[in-house]
């Protein structure tokens, strides 16, 4: 399974392959696997991925279109209703 998303993240962000594998704290090669889809991406990785691009891990997997995260409700949101 090819992670064309991954790719389109990176570059929207400004990072280079490189950049982006020293963050994760992982191999520039590793990295490409992962974008190229030759290794299924960890579920830390993917945890961490999703942190820094500020996006939620469904969309990174493809399985939403939602790109940027909704803000859960707190309690006092809720409150508040």
């Amino acid at each position: 399974m090819q992670f064309k998303r991954l790719k389109d993240l990176r570059e929207d962000h400004d990072y280079t392959q490189t950049e982006l594998a020293d963050k994760l704290g992982i191999s520039q090669r590793g990295y490409s696997h992962y974008e190229k889809g030759d290794n299924d991406i960890p579920t830390e990785i993917l945890i961490r991925l999703s942190q820094i691009y500020g996006t939620s891990t469904d969309y990174i997997l493809g399985l939403s279109n939602q790109r940027v995260k909704e803000r859960q409700k707190s309690e006092k949101d809720k409150i508040q209703m």
